[in-house]
């Protein structure tokens, strides 16, 4: 019987039960207990300590895990087939169409539910991507290459520079824009560190993710997909940026600048905001779906942005420095743990500092002596919206004298990856500070505007 086949995941009490209603891993079963009834298709559970639950997938497209009772019923309605992908056939390509490369890194965007756990794994291919969204053939001509499939927890500054060197190649072979799926939690540091690394761009670099994977029906995979496919072949500026829902509804695709974008929410489709900055873009939903007048699918909201140039030489800087550390100040910070990195040969620390730019007196002599054994020390808020200012109290002015580099209003994930970049172009640590306050891809800006920012990360003017 396929339910006691290796794998499955079903022992003991669970595996006996489902023997004895006749159940075979695919089958659509029926639980029903003192109160509920449970409908859908029978899927493998993961090993775990206990042997009294049932896992089915719903019509829904959930799954629910059942405990097992003296109440509980179980009947087989109908035999199924045992859950299975398979990739669809790729669109034809038009060659009047812009070439976009699409590169997968892993993550939501790239992922299917495991029916041996029932748990969302990185499993489909770039080409899997292109095959299950067929309206991209009628945007672009779409090239697809896998260059990591990673969890987004897992992708370290190493791999930026590995894709960074990727994208650089694909635009050196004639790409009208490059997309790089890639898992949204750690997007943003991505995105942040592709601005660096991709300096002077002649074309659009688009990241995309999704909140929900592919099999489900809330997925937000295809429409963030094929807007930053549009956005590759078709937007006026070349920058780094990020797309993704503006709204947790389907109207539009947002497009954040890669150094002021942030994940804002576990699980909405709207997750990303942009920090101390707006949006430099929109594309319409339904305008994505039907792509006619492409002209008019990319909707600009500045006119501050480097404009697309396909003869424009491309400045590649991958190098980044692993050795730094974001310290996050909080009351009764031990300053042992600034100690700790100096003496561990760390070339630059971030302090994510309170308010206007503080940390304790008590840190002082540690800062001081990371200053005086050439770390690089900065300073960002941990405020999420807002500017450093350390003029105001004499904690800042005091924390300046120590050596402590303000970073004005860029905003902790950003600043670190930034510092890495930095301390990956020179070892030298004045030139580093240099390089650390000049503006390489709009990641501060000069002035904060006299706006007030909502908790939603809107704007409005203040009263």
């Amino acid at each position: 019987m396929t339910a006691n086949a290796e794998n499955s995941g079903y022992k003991g009490k669970a595996l006996d039960a489902l023997n004895e209603a006749g159940c075979e891993i695919g089958d659509v079963i029926r639980i029903t207990d003192k109160e509920r009834v449970f409908e859908g298709i029978l899927i493998p559970r993961s090993e775990t300590n206990t042997n009294d639950h049932i896992v089915v997938k719903l019509k829904s497209g959930y799954n629910v895990g059942i405990k097992l009772t003296l109440y509980t019923a179980i009947e087989r309605v109908g035999k199924g087939n045992k859950p299975q992908f398979a990739s669809p056939p790729i669109p034809e390509q038009k060659p009047d169409l812009p070439k976009v490369v699409i590169l997968s890194t892993g993550g939501t965007i790239a992922s299917r539910v495991d029916y041996r756990t029932g748990a969302v794994r990185s499993a489909l291919s770039a080409s899997d991507l292109y095959g299950v969204v067929p309206e991209l053939g009628d945007i672009a001509q779409v090239e697809t290459e896998i260059v990591f499939s990673l969890y987004s927890e897992n992708i370290t500054p190493m791999h930026w520079g590995e894709i960074a060197k990727t994208v650089a190649n694909k635009i050196s072979h004639g790409a009208n824009g490059v997309v790089i799926a890639h898992g949204t939690d750690t997007m943003a540091y991505t995105a942040a560190a592709l601005s660096f690394a991709l300096q002077n761009l002649p074309v659009p670099v688009i990241l995309v993710g999704a909140q929900r994977s592919s099999d489900r029906p809330s997925s937000d995979a295809a429409t963030n997909l094929i807007g930053a496919v549009q956005l590759a072949g078709n937007a006026p500026f070349a920058e780094v940026v990020l797309a993704m829902h503006e709204t947790v509804s389907d109207t539009a695709i947002v497009v954040h600048r890669g150094t002021r974008v942030r994940k804002c929410h576990t699980s909405r489709r709207d997750t990303f905001k942009s920090i101390n900055a707006t949006p430099i873009a929109l594309v319409l939903a339904e305008s994505t779906l039907s792509p006619l007048n492409k002209e008019q699918t990319v909707h600009m909201l500045t006119d501050e942005f480097l404009k697309r140039d396909p003869k424009r030489k491309l400045v590649l800087k991958p190098n980044f420095n692993d050795k730094v550390a974001l310290v996050k100040f909080f009351p009764g910070l031990d300053p042992a743990v600034i100690d700790w990195y100096v003496e561990r040969g760390f070339k630059g620390i971030l302090l994510e500092g309170s308010g206007l730019g503080h940390v304790s007196k008590y840190c002082f002599d540690a800062v001081q002596n990371a200053n005086n054994r050439g770390v690089v020390v900065a300073l960002a808020s941990q405020c999420i919206w807002g500017r450093v200012n350390m003029h105001v109290y004499d904690t800042g002015r005091d924390l300046m004298n120590r050596g402590v580099i303000p970073l004005d209003d860029m905003f902790p994930e950003t600043a670190l990856v930034k510092l890495m970049w930095v301390l990956g172009q020179t070892s030298d640590s004045e030139a580093a500070k240099k390089l650390l306050k000049l503006n390489v891809a709009g990641e501060f800006s000069p002035r904060t505007l006299p706006e007030e920012t909502g908790v939603d990360g809107g704007e409005r003017v203040g009263n």
